[in-house]
C-alpha cells in the first residue's frame, strides 16, 4: 500500500529528547519567530569587531569630548576667517605686549601682533602637519610592514635591520641636522621629515599583525582553495589587521603635531612669516615675565590639541581591543 502525504508539508523541528515530531508549516514558522533563550530575534545579525567598537565609542564620554575638540580644531582650520576677521600678518609695534582689550580677547605679543588670530590660524598648522604626516606614515609602514610580515624570509629581515637603523636615530638630533640645511617655509619639508622617521613604528605594528592574522584557520582554508597572494592579502589578513595600525596612528597624530612645534620653536621646522604655534611660543619665551599671556595661548592650544589626539587613540584602542571586552 502506498504512502499518502499530506498537502503540506511537514517540518520537521527536533525535541529536546533527541526524538523528532512533525509540524505544520504554520506552527513551524512561530517557533522560528519566538525569540531564543538570550532574548535574541530571527532579525538579529552576528556584529562584527568595527560595529562593536563604534556601538562602544558613542557611549564613552574620553571618546565624544575629544572626538568634538578635534572636530571644532578642524573647522577652525579650514574656516578660520569664521571666528576671526583679523590677519595674523598684522602687527603694531605700539600694542607690544599689551594685554587683553575689546576685539583682541589673548592680547598681543611682543612683535605687537593680536594673539588671538595667530593662536587659531595656528591650528591650521598643527593639524595639516598632524593628518598628512600621519596618513603618510601609516601608508608607508603598512605597506612595507605588510609585505614583510606575509612574505617573511629575506624582505623580513632587511626590513627588520633598517627599522632598527631609523629606531637608532634621535628624532629632534636628526630633525636638527635634515632640516637646518633647508630653507623652505612650507610645511612639507617637516611632514617629509616625520614620515622619514615615523614609518618604521607602524611597520612593526603591521608586520606583527599580519604575522598574527596570516596563521588563523579562515587565511589557511582560503589558501587551500586556491587563493593568491594579493587576494590573502588585501581581503582576508589586512581587514582583519587593520586595528592596532589605526589605533597607533591615532595617538601617534598628536606626537607628531607636538613634534612639529618642537622643531619649529628650535628655529628648523617651519620659519616665520608661517604662522606656528611652534614659532609663536619661541618668539614669547623671552618676555614671559612682562607678557606671559603670549605664551600661554598658544602653549594651551598646543597642549590640549595634543591631549585631545592621545584621549581619542586611547578611546580607539579601548574599543577595539577585544581582550579590554
Amino acid at each position: 500500500m502506498s504512502d499518502r502525504h499530506d498537502e503540506r508539508d511537514p517540518a520537521i523541528a527536533g525535541t529536546g529528547m533527541g526524538g523528532a515530531m512533525d509540524l505544520g508549516v504554520d506552527e513551524a514558522e512561530t517557533l522560528e519567530n519566538q525569540p531564543g533563550p538570550d532574548g535574541a530575534g530571527p532579525e538579529d545579525r552576528p556584529r562584527s569587531l568595527w560595529s562593536d567598537a563604534w556601538r562602544d565609542l558613542r557611549r564613552n564620554p574620553v571618546f565624544i569630548v575629544s572626538a568634538l575638540v578635534i572636530l571644532f580644531l578642524v573647522f577652525i582650520s579650514l574656516w578660520p576667517s569664521a571666528i576671526t576677521s583679523g590677519s595674523p600678518l598684522k602687527c603694531d609695534l605700539s600694542k607690544a605686549q599689551e594685554g587683553s582689550q575689546p576685539g583682541h580677547p589673548f592680547g598681543f605679543d611682543g612683535q605687537g601682533c593680536d594673539v588671538y588670530t595667530r593662536t587659531v590660524y595656528g591650528a591650521r598648522t598643527s593639524v595639516a602637519v598632524g593628518v598628512l604626516a600621519t596618513l603618510g606614515v601609516a601608508v608607508l609602514g603598512s605597506v612595507l610592514g605588510a609585505l614583510a610580515g606575509f612574505f617573511g624570509g629575506l624582505s623580513d629581515s632587511v626590513l627588520s635591520r633598517i627599522t632598527d637603523v631609523f629606531f637608532a636615530i634621535p628624532v629632534v638630533l636628526g630633525g636638527l641636522v635634515l632640516l637646518s640645511v633647508i630653507t623652505s617655509n612650507t610645511v612639507w619639508p617637516v611632514i617629509g621629515f616625520i614620515v622619514l622617521l615615523g614609518w618604521p613604528q607602524i611597520s612593526r605594528i603591521a608586520r606583527g599583525a599580519v604575522i598574527t592574522a596570516k596563521q588563523n584557520d579562515y587565511v589557511q582554508a582560503a589558501r587551500a582553495l586556491g587563493a593568491s597572494n594579493s587576494r590573502l592579502l588585501l581581503r582576508h589578513i589586512a581587514p582583519n589587521a587593520v586595528a592596532p595600525v589605526i589605533v597607533v596612528a591615532t595617538i601617534a597624530l598628536g606626537t607628531y603635531i607636538a613634534l612639529e612645534a618642537t622643531l619649529s620653536y628650535l628655529g628648523v621646522g617651519l620659519k616665520p612669516p608661517s604662522v606656528s604655534w611652534g614659532i609663536d611660543i619661541s618668539s614669547a619665551s623671552p618676555y614671559i615675565r612682562n607678557a606671559p599671556h603670549a605664551l600661554l595661548w598658544p602653549s594651551g592650544a598646543l597642549a590640549i590639541t595634543v591631549l585631545a589626539f592621545i584621549m581619542l587613540g586611547d578611546a580607539v584602542r579601548d574599543a577595539l581591543d577585544p581582550k579590554l571586552r
